[in-house]
């Protein structure tokens, strides 16, 4: 984008609130400003996603433009993470995207299949690794079945899809403190379910 060539904005411009309403009016030095100030904080969050400096880049340029297109919708409320939790709401979207896409394809590297030192332990070892995945899986399963539905999906943003709290009190729209207990409620949960079907076995 050619928003960062333009010098004479500053990069503390004033409060974050302003410089969003002036941008949704039109005012285009405003948005440059605001892609000074939140163009680093993007990138890092889309590169550690990525793995890829390339593509971070791009998405980047890509949230800024979705952004721009649709600054008139931000509304900022209390509690919500305001303007960064939302570009990173749009970068998370575009990343999701890309990686449904026919573009993306999942690979492991081959050094994580041949590590030097983790010891080689046979057919024998790897199925029973196998089986271990598989036993804990199924009882992640069974203690995220026992929560309620906002309690789940906040332990999916927050764990599953590794956001921070900024970022999933943005994806719920609810405030950080509701956010903070419905984890701690689900965490409590989970572990009794845990608890309970280690004492069962």
């Amino acid at each position: 984008m050619s928003f960062q060539a333009n010098a004479q904005i500053s990069t503390t411009g004033g409060p974050t609130a302003a410089l969003v309403a002036r941008a949704a009016a039109g005012d285009r030095d405003a948005f440059a400003t605001l892609y000074n100030e939140h163009h680093g904080n993007v990138y890092r969050y889309l590169l550690h996603r990525t793995r890829d400096r390339h593509l971070a880049e791009d998405l980047t340029s890509e949230t800024f433009v979705r952004a721009l297109r649709a600054i008139g919708t931000f509304t900022p409320r209390p509690g919500t993470g305001g303007f960064p939790a939302w570009l990173c709401v749009i970068a998370r979207g575009l990343h999701i995207d890309h990686c449904k896409s026919g573009r993306a394809r999942r690979e492991v590297p081959v050094g994580e299949f041949f590590e030097s030192d983790r010891p080689y332990g046979g057919a024998e070892a790897d199925v029973v690794r196998e089986l271990e995945a598989v036993e804990a899986a199924d009882s992640a399963r069974k203690a995220m079945a026992a929560l309620t539905g906002y309690q789940r999906e906040c332990i999916r943003l927050r764990f599953l899809e590794d956001l921070s709290l900024e970022e999933t009190v943005a994806a719920l729209g609810k405030r950080e403190g509701a956010v903070k207990t419905l984890t701690h409620r689900a965490m409590t949960v989970m572990r009794r379910v845990l608890a309970d079907e280690a004492v069962a076995a």
